[in-house]
């Protein structure tokens, strides 16, 4: 009998149309850094908030040119913003948001989990509904349905009883609900900071490691002293 291969488990990483794409960038270039695979699905709203916040038009046709693009910019939009060139992104799988034919729309497609990077309200309800209005909520819905992990970067404020409700629907289906809230004990002197802030603990969610932000110690003034 021949051995079975080793099969590509992806994160599967949504990006919806709620404003935070640095978030979700900054999640990515974590997942790369660490030898993660991953599946991408970009919503079409967030296409729109991909370009108002970046100018970057993400293209079906030329998704890895504008991926490697947009993983190059800081959270202030400035391009070449990191030390290090490019990121590789040939470990990056993307799916089409209307393509509900895709590996992750499937239980029986190996995946990891899901993180949804920002996750808007719209995202949120659908998903604690159990739409599948695109491949984003369908995955989600697989991720839950399959008991695989899946975190839920909800970025709005104020939130609505509504939508307080669905974060709780998500909490009791299993999934980790995590408001994008920056803290400041780490030492953020710049907004890449604060960013990367949030993006760690979406990783740690996910049991992904990283350097992305300063762990708290014990020690008060911390930040200030290392």
């Amino acid at each position: 009998m021949e051995p079975v291969q080793e099969q590509r488990r992806p994160w599967v990483v949504g990006v919806s149309g709620a404003s935070g794409t640095p978030y979700a960038a900054a999640v990515l270039r974590g997942l790369l850094a660490a030898g993660e695979s991953v599946d991408l699905v970009v919503s079409r709203a967030a296409r729109l908030t991909l370009l108002d916040e970046t100018g970057i038009s993400f293209r079906d046709a030329r998704w890895r040119e504008d991926l490697a693009e947009w993983l190059a910019r800081g959270a202030d939009s400035k391009p070449d913003a990191f030390d290090g060139g490019a990121v590789d992104v040939s470990d990056v799988r993307h799916w089409a948001a209307g393509d509900l034919a895709a590996g992750p729309s499937s239980g029986s497609y190996p995946v990891k989990g899901m993180l949804i990077v920002p996750a808007s309200t719209a995202c949120v309800a659908g998903v604690a509904l159990g739409l599948s209005k695109d491949l984003l909520q369908r995955a989600a819905s697989v991720t839950l349905k399959e008991r695989r992990p899946l975190v839920v970067a909800v970025r709005e404020t104020p939130l609505s009883g509504q939508t307080l409700k669905a974060l709780v629907t998500l909490d009791e289906a299993g999934a980790v609900v995590l408001p994008a809230s920056p803290a400041f004990y780490a030492g953020a002197t710049h907004i890449q900071d604060l960013v990367d802030f949030v993006a760690g603990r979406v990783l740690d969610a996910a049991g992904v490691p990283h350097r992305l932000y300063r762990r708290w110690g014990g020690e008060l003034g911390g930040s200030r002293t290392g």
